[in-house]
């Protein structure tokens, strides 16, 4: 029974992992066209996704557990190795740990483009706000180093 209930729960976590995937794609273009309106809305259907990712995890440890398995890769073949399904069991947990690469590959990528974007913003920011001045001046206008801003007979 608990080998069905694996099954089941890899291929539902592969459907999830489908459409995460997608969502992390429009993710990428509505960060591109810095669209706000588009960003909320895809981080309200990705929330959902990723709990149920988080609770079916959590399900297949603890079937691994009551058999007596590590929650591991290992402990997970040698649950399929004793399984009547063990070739459904393995592609599926192969084809779920592809697609789960996929998404972390492509959350990260977001990620460097969110902290790119950041930093940009806040340069125009510091522009706007009119601090951005030369950082290799001191206030005479004089040139110094980043961080002895002062003569030694001024100190």
């Amino acid at each position: 029974m608990s080998d069905t209930e694996l099954l089941h729960l890899l291929d539902s976590d592969i459907e999830t992992c489908t459409r995460l995937a997608g969502l992390l794609e429009q993710e990428l273009t509505a960060l591109n066209e810095r669209s706000l309106e588009v960003l909320q809305q895809l981080l309200s259907e990705k929330q959902p996704l990723l709990e149920s990712l988080g609770q079916h995890a959590t399900r297949r440890s603890q079937i691994l557990a009551q058999a007596g398995l590590p929650a591991d890769a290992n402990g997970f073949s040698t649950f399929a190795s004793r399984s009547s399904q063990s070739a459904q069991l393995q592609a599926s947990h192969t084809r779920l740990h592809a697609l789960m690469e996929q998404c972390q590959t492509a959350n990260l990528r977001n990620g460097r483009l969110i902290r790119t974007n950041q930093v940009s913003v806040g340069s125009a920011l510091n522009i706007i706000r009119g601090n951005d001045g030369p950082t290799l001046y001191d206030s005479s206008g004089s040139t110094a180093y980043k961080g002895m801003q002062r003569s030694f007979t001024r100190a």
